[in-house]
């Protein structure tokens, strides 16, 4: 079968059932089959089995169902925050319509100071209150889903030695090591760092044919969501750690050069490199060990 949102738990059931399940990259195997000239299920079928009898394929690794609960787990809470922010902003913009105005930003310092100015705004103007009540008892509800769920990332992530091994490193919350356990899985299943960087999508793209050789920007291929994480985590070290290493040593150095944005991802490539190296070797962060 191709990867899909029913992927994992189709292919785990058959393997607990006894037959060999194989999970194949669904982007390649579009390539291939999108070279017949009828899209049916049966030709699909037909074109999976070719691809697996001939072996070309790119097999897919799934995740054992603890990690899927960890990646599925982050996803939740960035639904909730994304509610929050919507739901946020179509109050401000409601207001904004009548010439009130909200400071943007993340709940303008903090919720109870959020909550306090919309009130105070429609303390003057009741004719509102239909319109902005309901959407800030709906901010209220969704604020409050997210700090309990917030409550249990952090006991989820206090539970887990892999994710407590990994914080060890300055800059590493426990967003980022809930996010990277969840996405790697297992560390042997990269040959290095560098591997595991590539499968992320913080490499850079390369196109080379003939006397062309080109490097263009990062891939972004993977999981988009620990992109974001080892971004903040780079942005870390770079500007608000105060625990010095050879990463923020060499990121530091090459900023002047290339900027703030590009070295951010160079320091989040090498952070990948580092992290995966802790963990396959199960040694904890060493500020003074030079980096890959």
């Amino acid at each position: 079968m191709e990867t899909c949102c029913w992927a994992t738990w189709l292919c785990h059931g058959l393997r607990d059932r006894g037959p060999p399940a194989v999970c194949m990259d669904a982007r390649q195997a579009h390539a291939a089959l999108s070279l017949t000239t009828n899209e049916t299920d049966a030709n699909d079928a037909q074109g999976l089995a070719h691809l697996l009898r001939a072996d070309l394929y790119r097999e897919v690794r799934l995740k054992p169902w603890d990690d899927v609960r960890m990646r599925t787990l982050i996803h939740a809470r960035r639904a909730l925050l994304r509610a929050q922010i919507d739901v946020g902003n179509a109050l401000r913009g409601a207001l904004r319509t009548f010439g009130l105005m909200l400071a943007a930003g993340p709940g303008n310092g903090g919720a109870r100071v959020f909550d306090r100015r919309v009130r105070e705004h429609l303390a003057g103007r009741p004719d509102l209150g239909p319109i902005a009540m309901p959407m800030l008892e709906a901010w209220q509800a969704v604020r409050a889903q997210v700090v309990q769920h917030d409550r249990t990332i952090r006991a989820v992530v206090r539970a887990d030695p892999r994710c407590q091994f990994l914080m060890t490193k300055p800059g590493v919350g426990h967003l980022a090591a809930l996010r990277f356990v969840g996405a790697i899985g297992d560390p042997t299943a990269f040959r290095s760092g560098r591997t595991a960087a590539a499968w992320i999508g913080l490499t850079p793209r390369r196109y080379q044919s003939g006397t062309i050789d080109m490097q263009g920007r990062t891939s972004r291929h993977g999981d988009k969501l620990l992109r974001s994480y080892l971004y903040e985590a780079a942005a870390h070290i770079l500007t608000r750690c105060k625990t010095d290493s050879a990463i923020r040593q060499w990121g530091t150095a090459l900023r002047e050069r290339i900027g703030f944005k590009r070295v951010s991802v160079a320091v989040a490539r090498k952070l990948v490199v580092v992290l995966h190296a802790m963990w396959r070797s199960e040694r904890p962060f060493e500020a003074s060990e030079a980096t890959a």
